[in-house]
């Protein structure tokens, strides 16, 4: 199996990403080290925590907000509302839910 270096990335999580570790080398190059990484569309990062995930949903689902709140003053129906939301939020919203 040939690794390409220049697509790898390293993660270090938990508590060894406070200290200092040795950078991974691949063929004598350096592979990058991150802090974030996306992954099956979830937002993961080396503290392990959700914050940078919900952040990027949120910024993500507000422009389907502000559409959703103009379609209300437009005076559509209920069900049509709740169709938007169904087809256009709620997919965005489930984003990375089983994880």
């Amino acid at each position: 199996m040939i690794i390409s270096h220049s697509k790898s990335k390293e993660m270090i999580l938990g508590s060894l990403a406070k200290q200092s570790v040795p950078c991974l080398t691949v063929q004598s190059d350096v592979v990058e080290c991150v802090a974030l990484f996306k992954l099956l569309g979830v937002t993961l990062s080396s503290d392990l925590s959700w914050e940078a995930h919900v952040n990027i949903i949120c910024a993500k689902v507000a422009p389907r907000l502000y559409c959703l709140k103009q379609l209300r003053c437009a005076a559509l129906s209920s069900n049509d509302l709740s169709y938007f939301y169904l087809t256009v939020m709620r997919p965005v919203l489930e984003c990375g839910c089983a994880a």
